[in-house]
């Protein structure tokens, strides 16, 4: 496993990237962006619906079309075949789904990473121990399956002691209440909505793996590396709206409220579930989040746990099979098949103050 290498030219090389591209077609001015109901992702619409994308496309003279899924999946996959520019994903999922499928991606914006906002959750037990023999619903080979499986781990327990039931995330709340039902793992708004419910029990979070799950939004990276000034934009829609919604004022606790109701709670529900969202705010934390020497590491316990899966494209014979770039051009695996990158460029602009 490589390390990042945090240097001056490595840097200006990947800003470089994103500033010309000769090899490729002329820019286009019209982006399709996808995102899913998230707690760390309500930004999105909340911009879209509040005038600050416009503002941002408006300055780079764009046209930004923001599209809410009610499936996180089917977000996923419209992106991967073509018909989005961006979508809202995590690390894993975008290394298994457009990644794996082809599609180079690179992570635009690192929104912030779950610290509780996705968890295992049990009916009528109150220990982890007691998952060992039940089914348990979830997102197959989503975070979840992930939070599981490092969750059974930290239990001396494998996936062979359970048995897994694939359910799509708008049916999560409405199994929960089935008799059938007594394991599931998902993350919020649902989790929230489900631990309220009689004889619900939390017995595992992604607090106990912080900086694990991570929640971006990443970009077709020929699409990226073509129209820099789409980049630009969406990190500054992302931090025009956090800090809005950040604020401690009348207009943030409106935002606070909106993006709560959006969700399907309310302003006090949806606080709650930011409270469990290590949420990047500020640019500058962004780029030590994804500068670190902890994010290869991090990487290397996902592409690992997607090799096992079978998730990493036909043919993968090991969890090298794809690529995976850091800021300063460091690769975990296959450097000759780059398909997952990391930049902090659209980042540091905004830290800068020069978007």
């Amino acid at each position: 496993m490589t390390t990042r290498r945090a240097t001056l030219l490595g840097s200006l090389a990947t800003l470089a990237a994103f500033a010309v591209s000769p090899a490729f077609a002329a820019p286009k001015t019209d982006f399709k962006v996808a995102w899913s109901i998230y707690a760390g992702w309500m930004p999105w619409g909340y911009a879209a619906d509040h005038g600050i994308v416009q503002k941002w496309a408006d300055k780079y003279g764009l046209t930004i079309e923001v599209t809410q899924f009610n499936d996180y999946v089917e977000s996923m996959n419209q992106y991967t075949a073509g018909a989005y520019d961006a979508v809202t994903l995590t690390n894993m999922d975008g290394l298994s789904i457009p990644a794996a499928g082809g599609v180079d991606t690179t992570a635009v914006v690192i929104g912030d990473f779950s610290n509780g906002n996705d968890a295992v959750i049990l009916k009528g037990k109150d220990s982890l121990a007691d998952i060992k023999g039940q089914s348990v619903n979830l997102v197959e080979f989503s975070v979840s399956e992930y939070l599981l499986v490092r969750g059974l781990e930290s239990a001396g327990m494998t996936e062979k002691d359970v048995k897994v039931v694939n359910t799509a995330d708008p049916d999560m709340v409405g199994a929960f209440q089935t008799p059938d039902v007594t394991a599931m793992v998902t993350w919020n708004p649902m989790v929230s909505e489900i631990a309220k419910l009689p004889d619900a029990h939390v017995v595992f979070d992604s607090s106990k793996i912080p900086g694990e799950i991570i929640d971006m939004m990443v970009a077709n990276t020929e699409v990226l590396t073509e129209n820099p000034d789409f980049g630009k934009a969406l990190a500054g829609i992302w931090y025009d709206t956090v800090t809005l919604m950040q604020a401690d004022s009348a207009e943030g606790a409106a935002a606070r409220a909106a993006m709560g109701a959006a969700s399907g709670t309310d302003q006090a529900g949806f606080e709650e579930q930011l409270a469990a969202t290590r949420l990047f705010d500020k640019p500058a934390d962004g780029v030590a989040f994804v500068t670190s020497a902890e994010l290869p590491t991090t990487m290397d316990h996902v592409r690992t746990f997607l090799f096992d899966k079978g998730l990493l494209g036909t043919g993968a014979t090991s969890a090298d099979a794809i690529g995976i770039e850091m800021p300063g051009g460091a690769v975990l695996g296959d450097s000759a098949n780059v398909k997952f990158r990391y930049t902090d460029a659209f980042m540091k602009l905004a830290r800068d103050g020069k978007l």
